[in-house]
């Protein structure tokens, strides 16, 4: 039948992209369906079904979007944003006992993902390079007298994303200003260095990885990847091949490092597809695919550096028209 592989996009937000390439993928097997809770998020309108929903923290969105996915006969579920991956995950039980799989990490990494001082301590822990972070502002001013580290550093929030309320600081009385006015703050050390974003599919039957896109960032916008060339680098692969297994996320992940005078440093996992994730799949790399075929209960081999080198992405603004006497 023809709505036996059913796609459900949560918060889709801007991201048309990403629905067309499940409807491509989907075509003549399912429906791509998606939810906002704006009526106005134009990749609903890409969506062969659509649905307006109540806002995440409102009392009852969860079994609104479980009746959705039970009434649709979705088959898998997945979110482009962040807050909204806690909730799947935490609820992901309740989902696979309707026949949905969320396509999202286990709870406790979906929230050390979103805690960057946790990722530090992790990435430290298990022996990566990573860049210097510290909560605790007078160590940062010991490590200071020291020479362990200078300013100029980002000052940010413990649990952010898209670079919001992000400042860089050039001394102890901005430091202390900023920490007096908010909670749950950060520092961590400014590099200079060239940044890599990579997109990777761990498959959700196997755990193993499918897919390993490297991309070097050449501009970014609201923290996103704006403009980006496709590279492979062995060593690179490797590091994030070790990474995988030993922090054992599955699905869809976007992977920032740096690399710094020669040695690469992890900085932070977006537990989903990544703003820039249209540069992979230009290239070859097929995530939505990989997902249809979870979907049917099939393993994905292993097609990781299996793209086009020296291939730039550079995104530019397209527009949606809404004819509606009600907005």
């Amino acid at each position: 039948m023809k709505d036996d592989l059913n796609v459900l996009i949560l918060s889709c937000g801007t991201r048309n992209k990403i629905v067309n390439y499940f409807k491509k993928e989907l075509q003549g097997k399912g429906l791509v369906m998606a939810t906002d809770c704006s009526n106005l998020a134009p990749a609903l309108y890409d969506a062969d079904k659509h649905f307006i929903v109540p806002r995440m923290e409102d009392e009852g969105y969860l079994d609104a979007i479980l009746s959705i996915c039970k009434e649709n006969n979705i088959k898998a579920v997945l979110s482009l944003i962040d807050p909204e991956l806690s909730l799947l995950a935490k609820h992901k039980q309740a989902f696979l006992n309707i026949g949905t799989m969320p396509i999202v990490s286990d709870y406790d990494l979906i929230e050390m993902s979103f805690d960057k001082y946790k990722m530090f301590e992790f990435l430290i822990q298990n022996g990566f390079r990573t860049v210097k972070s510290y909560i605790d502002k007078e160590q940062f001013f010991k490590d200071v007298e020291t020479g362990v580290i200078n300013y100029p550093v980002f000052v940010k929030p413990v649990k952010g994303s898209a670079s919001i309320n992000i400042n860089i600081v050039s001394s102890k009385e901005e430091i202390e200003l900023l920490f007096s006015r908010f909670d749950n703050l950060m520092i961590q050390e400014l590099v200079n260095g060239t940044e890599y974003g990579v997109d990777v599919y761990i498959d959700m039957i196997s755990g193993e990885p499918a897919a390993i896109f490297i991309k070097e960032k050449i501009k970014m916008r609201a923290g996103e990847t704006d403009k980006s060339v496709s590279v492979k680098d062995e060593r690179l692969f490797k590091l994030v091949k070790r990474f995988i297994k030993k922090a054992n996320f599955k699905g869809i992940i976007d992977i920032d490092i740096f690399k710094i005078n020669g040695e690469y440093y992890i900085s932070e996992v977006n537990p989903r597809f990544g703003g820039g994730y249209p540069h992979a799949y230009e290239c070859g790399v097929n995530v939505p695919a990989m997902i249809v075929n979870n979907m049917c209960g099939k393993k994905n081999l292993d097609v990781s550096l299996n793209y086009d080198e020296n291939c730039y992405m550079m995104k530019f603004n397209e527009v949606k028209i809404f004819k509606n006497k009600k907005v």
